[in-house]
């Protein structure tokens, strides 16, 4: 009987030993492969959603208004490539001699907020006879009415005048 033990012991071991390591060690580099493989999907999918918006697009021209000078203009938002919900933004309203001209960033935060960072100017002939107006750094635009027009809020110029610039969608 321990004959047959002893027997059985080694044709085991004989048989565990024999090709699995091969095996395991070509399954590792076509572990590697496919694992390779699914981080670049993953970064792929990642990157795709990182550069799609969270909010509504606002791409394109829209109209520029402001409460002192009449008519309206345009402003003009280009996305940013691989940005979610950024804009470079220009635009300009002109009558007269009255102007407002504003460039810069537009970052949309949420559905009734965009956080603008550049510089607003204007000159209104009936401000201080038309001395111009400089806003630079970061302004909201807020929304009251579903995204329809988002408004300035720090509404008080240099004069010390409120002003509506508003931006109609």
């Amino acid at each position: 009987m321990k004959n047959f033990l002893t027997a059985f012991a080694i044709t085991a071991l004989i048989i565990s030993c024999s090709k699995k390591e091969a095996t395991s060690v070509s399954g590792a580099t076509d572990s590697t492969k496919i694992v390779d493989s699914i981080n670049a999907a993953r970064t792929k999918i990642n990157d795709s959603i990182r550069s799609t918006n969270h909010f509504k697009d606002f791409s394109g021209p829209h109209k520029l208004t402001h409460n002192s000078i009449k008519g309206s203009g345009t402003i003009s938002f280009e996305k940013i490539d691989g940005e979610r919900d950024h804009y470079n933004i220009s635009g300009e309203l002109k009558s007269g001699k009255n102007f407002l001209k504003i460039k810069g960033f537009m970052a949309v935060v949420s559905d009734k907020h965009m956080n603008f960072t550049g510089t607003i100017s204007q000159s209104i002939s009936g401000n201080e006879n038309g001395k111009t107006d400089l806003r630079k750094g970061t302004k909201t635009f807020m929304s009251k009415d579903g995204g329809k027009t988002y408004r300035l809020q720090n509404m008080v110029n240099g004069s010390g005048f409120v002003d509506y610039i508003d931006i109609h969608f």
